[in-house]
């Protein structure tokens, strides 16, 4: 009997409380924000422990006209979810893909070479990952989540010598292996 109140208890510790019934929730990734990509999410709830995420963002803007420095794209992510506990509350492991169009110029690609910055590059990528994340409730509707994923990459693109009129560089294809996304999401509970 012992055993069984201090698992009860340790159960309700790591779950931290309860989320009650959330069927969908809405979302945006502030990090997105940080690289000028508006951004929106919707999130529905399959099951008691189970959810999937319908995000995106667009990013059409030049931010620096002069050198054409540019991280113009479109990316669409879902993502399924099996949270620990229950949806929307505590530490979840995701399954996630996405699509996504891209001219970018001017910028240093992360977990690339430096030299990116000297080129632009137009194409597209499409991916498979693994996700881990945490959601903490803030308030009856109002939640915040972090979360971090790895997985494959394979981006098909345009290569160009400078980021204006740069000379065509031909067609290349990449594989990546490494970080695939990341967020810290302020997210409304709809319903």
């Amino acid at each position: 009997m012992k055993k069984l109140i201090l698992g009860i208890f340790l159960a309700v510790l790591w779950c931290g409380g309860t989320a009650s019934a959330q069927k969908i929730a809405g979302k945006t990734n502030l990090l997105y924000w940080a690289t000028t990509t508006p951004n929106l999410g919707v999130e529905f709830g399959l099951g008691r422990q189970t959810t999937l995420e319908l995000s995106g963002g667009y990013n059409p803007w030049t931010l620096n006209k002069d050198k054409n420095r540019k991280l113009k794209h479109w990316l669409i992510m879902p993502e399924f979810r099996y949270w620990l506990c229950e949806r929307f509350n505590g530490h979840f492991f995701g399954l996630h893909t996405g699509y996504t169009f891209y001219n970018l110029s001017g910028v240093r690609i992360p977990f690339q070479g430096k030299s990116t910055a000297d080129h632009r590059y137009q194409g597209w990528a499409t991916g498979l990952g693994l996700s881990y994340g945490y959601s903490w409730i803030l308030g009856k509707r109002w939640n915040l989540e972090a979360n971090i994923g790895v997985g494959y990459v394979y981006t098909k693109y345009d290569k160009y010598d400078c980021v204006t009129c740069g000379r065509f560089r031909g067609n290349r294809d990449k594989h990546y292996f490494g970080p695939t996304k990341a967020g810290i999401s302020l997210i409304y509970i709809i319903k």
